[in-house]
């Protein structure tokens, strides 16, 4: 039986999220996921005037290209899709993987390789379309949550299919704060945080880009980041799992890097990828009220009730710190009570306490 929850997603994604609109072009990218989802997508995008443009993909044929690429493969297909997304309005893509260790057996060297290549085709979606991406809700994630397979998609549902428009009030109530503020510390359990966000404009994500969203995002600038930070919500990077990471910081570079589990020797080559992998290269405050625990999953993670996270890698050019790498990993910490608390304070105002926004102005982003 056909889910109705299916067509209201995909009117979710053209008619808001990416905004579709007649006469434009949609490349919709879709990776392991139910060919029902598809359908409704093109349908939909052809509804509202839109001409949809398909790729699907396989996690173990993507795993094998991976793992023999080469530089002159990879120049090629950068220029191949370099010149599809050149032609596009939009972007949609839609990630499903049925099993979330994949690529964790792909060499550090061969993943630097193709994102070497990939990263200008990226960085032309990400510049120059309106884009939204968002995961598919197979039992691998189910099992990553510790959810069953219907109880996870009926969350994934409810959190995907949310009204983002009522968090708008608020979010810019949040922005207008970052875009005047210059001193930021942040501290709590293992972080005692200092930096700027002082001339880098704040960015509300409410939908737009990512489902689920909920999250408004500037980035420090680049040289100012001085302390340390703990994160306490797990992740997943280039298919390895990562507990417990603690960055150590002086003057905006990442100078001490130690993960649980004996996993410190991998992430510190993850972040020797490039010089810009030291740097942050993004700061967000989110406040989803849906999205309670981690599941190892950034899409869902970053967006979590009382959240912030604290990016190593590359900037977004909306709010640049000129700060560049193949890496852009978020990295999430939880400052509800329950995780332990922690405060942010905006030139020496506690603007939230323990999860909780502070000022009358942002109360409307408390759940």
């Amino acid at each position: 039986m056909h889910d109705p929850r299916i067509d209201a997603l995909a009117d979710q994604l053209i008619t808001y999220s990416v905004d579709l609109q007649k006469g434009e072009k949609v490349l919709i990218e879709l990776f392991d996921i139910p060919e029902e989802m598809g359908l409704a997508l093109i349908r939909k995008a052809r509804e509202v005037g839109g001409t949809p443009f398909i790729r699907l993909h396989n996690a173990r044929i993507t795993r094998e290209m991976f793992l023999g690429a080469t530089d002159e493969q990879y120049a090629i297909s950068s220029d191949l899709l370099m010149a599809e997304m050149e032609k596009m309005d939009a972007y949609i893509a839609i990630r499903g993987s049925h099993n979330t260790a994949e690529s964790s057996d792909v060499p550090s060297d061969q993943n630097q390789l193709v994102m070497k290549h990939m990263r200008p085709v990226l960085d032309h979606r990400v510049k120059k379309t309106k884009w939204c991406v968002l995961r598919w809700p197979h039992p691998a994630m189910a099992q990553q949550a510790s959810m069953s397979t219907e109880a996870f998609e009926n969350f994934f549902f409810d959190v995907c299919l949310y009204d983002y428009r009522s968090l708008l009030g608020g979010m810019e109530a949040l922005k207008e704060l970052m875009d005047q503020t210059d001193k930021v510390r942040i501290t709590g359990e293992g972080t005692e945080l200092t930096f700027s966000i002082k001339d880098i404009p704040a960015i509300v994500c409410a939908g737009n880009y990512n489902l689920p969203d909920g999250e408004v995002f500037a980035a420090p600038v680049k040289d100012s980041v001085n302390g340390v930070i703990s994160y306490n919500a797990p992740t997943i990077y280039r298919g390895i799992h990562f507990d417990g990471i603690k960055l150590t910081f002086e003057n905006g570079k990442i100078v001490e890097a130690t993960a649980a589990g004996g996993k410190s020797k991998e992430l510190n080559e993850i972040l020797d990828s490039d010089a810009g992998a030291r740097y942050i290269g993004e700061f967000a405050i989110a406040m989803n009220p849906v999205i309670k625990e981690p599941m190892r999953d950034i899409l869902f993670d970053e967006k979590i009730d009382g959240s912030f996270h604290f990016t190593p890698g590359q900037a977004y050019e909306e709010a640049d710190n000129g700060n560049r790498s193949q890496v852009h990993w978020d990295m999430v910490n939880i400052q509800r009570p329950d995780y332990g608390g922690g405060e942010i304070w905006f030139d020496d105002v506690c603007i939230r306490k323990d999860g909780r926004f502070t000022l009358d102005a942002l109360q409307s982003l408390n759940p």
